[in-house]
């Protein structure tokens, strides 16, 4: 068993060996918390939650960092706008962010440090880097000077006189105009903080690579994000890790964008779908299926059409996953282990799409067990389904997805009364060989958003299709 990953490097997949046997680190950017997330922002989240589901599924030990950037241009400029305090704005966007990750069933991190928290790491990397003649100090900022790194744009795999990265708003005396900051200067208003070389605040870059290495030391497995991460800022990250004596991230891995209308989804655009929005209108679990299913390095074309058919696919597995527990007397059958076709989908560079095939596949082979009365098939089926739902997050017997409480479990029992009567109302009416009403009763239920399947054990109900 080998796990296999695209190196963003490399530019090619590579067989994965871990730095330390038995173990995985994997290190990813999370969110810079000056607004909501919308969905595009939460798929980076979901494809490296299953990365890591897989990991722990193949026995590692796996330890989780995922930042959060608390402090950089963009909180200022919205701190401006609002007149509101900037550790307002992005206490209150980190709190959504993990309500959004919780609500899609995102394992919690390892660790979840935040840029804030590390201004002393942040010193102390830039006064060895400024010892080593790959930083320096001009006006009260801290710039890298990138010419002295040789090994400058090998990830992104572009040519330093090609480059074109003009001077920033007030950054001022750079060597080099593609030198990049490190440590900005105060300015009036904005927040900062004491350093050598005077009050200031850290670049977005130098945030990660202090808190990369306070958390997963001076080399670790993997470093993953969104593509649009690959430059300036992971670029940059490796330039002043590097330099720094770390040997950083053996893997570079990252995930592709969820797009509208060909465009990647971003708020500068007004295209985004917030999550807290969508889950008002889709199950968590369906848009986890929606976001979560497409490999990670394809582009994701968001619809309404697309999500309800991730709906509708979603639909045919629960419904199984239901029918056989029901079945099986209500008792929930174990998992198994993921069958073969499925392990080496996800073994070679997370293929998940392929990997969910298996999965379909395995739900006909139950239904198939179910319609011939083959209890014990048909369980056996079930264990193996679960199995890899769990790999994915998305079974829905997982305590996960029981969200709501007493009062959800309350809500369902009083619906289910309400909807028991209705049936019964529907079996009358077919009994008495009165087709029409027992049709239009479970055609109003249907508009109501349930659908009825009628099964050997009688009638049963689910939420249906939006």
């Amino acid at each position: 068993m080998t796990i296999r990953l695209y190196d963003t490097r490399a530019r090619q997949i590579r067989d994965f060996f871990p730095l330390v046997p038995g173990c995985v680190s994997i290190y990813l950017c999370g969110a810079t918390v000056q607004g909501a997330p919308h969905i595009g922002h939460i798929r980076s989240g979901l494809d490296f939650d299953i990365m890591r589901r897989w990991f722990t599924y193949r026995g590692y030990e796996v330890v989780f960092v995922r930042n959060v950037t608390d402090i950089d241009d963009k909180i200022i400029n919205k701190s401006a706008e609002q007149g509101r305090p900037w550790w307002a704005i992005g206490y209150e966007n980190e709190r959504a962010f993990n309500a959004a990750y919780d609500a899609l069933g995102c394992l919690p991190p390892t660790y979840e440090p935040r840029a804030t928290g590390h201004i002393t790491e942040m010193i102390e990397m830039m006064r060895t880097l400024i010892a080593r003649g790959h930083a320096y100090e001009s006006g009260g900022n801290v710039y890298f000077d990138v010419r002295s790194f040789l090994e400058y744009l090998e990830l992104s795999h572009q040519e330093l006189d090609n480059l074109l990265q003009p001077s920033g708003e007030g950054e001022t005396g750079k060597r080099d105009s593609r030198d990049f900051a490190m440590w900005k200067a105060a300015k009036p208003g904005e927040p900062s903080w004491e350093t050598p070389w005077g009050r200031g605040r850290p670049g977005w870059h130098l945030e990660c690579s202090a808190m990369a290495h306070k958390y997963l030391g001076a080399a670790f497995d993997v470093h993953g994000g969104g593509l649009d991460l690959i430059f300036p800022h992971h670029e940059n990250e490796i330039a002043q890790s590097k330099a720094y004596g770390d040997e950083f991230a053996k893997y570079w891995v990252h995930n592709a964008w969820v797009t509208m209308s060909g465009e990647k989804m971003s708020k500068s655009l007004g295209n985004s779908v917030l999550v807290s929005e969508m889950v008002k209108r889709w199950r968590p679990i369906v848009l986890r299926y929606y976001l979560a299913t497409p490999h990670y390095r394809s582009m994701i074309e968001y619809s309404e059409e697309a999500v309800a058919e991730a709906e509708s696919a979603f639909g045919r597995i629960e419904g199984f996953v239901q029918r056989v527990t029901e079945l099986n007397g209500g008792e929930v059958a174990p998992a198994a282990e993921v069958p073969p076709a499925f392990a080496e989908a996800m073994d070679d560079d997370l293929g998940v799409p392929q990997a969910v095939a298996v999965l379909h596949t395995t739900v006909r082979q139950g239904n198939s067990a179910l319609a011939a009365d083959d209890k014990e098939a048909a369980v056996a089926r079930l264990a193996e389904v679960r199995a890899m739902l769990g790999v994915l997050g998305l079974d829905p017997l997982d305590p996960q997805w029981a969200t709501g409480g007493e009062q959800a479990e309350d809500l369902h029992g009083v619906v289910d009364t309400l909807v028991r009567l209705v049936l019964k109302q529907r079996e009358d009416a077919r009994a008495r060989k009165d087709w029409p009403a027992a049709d239009a009763i479970r055609d109003q239920l249907a508009q109501s958003g349930l659908a009825i399947e009628d099964s050997p054990q009688g009638p049963r109900w689910t939420l249906g299709p939006r």
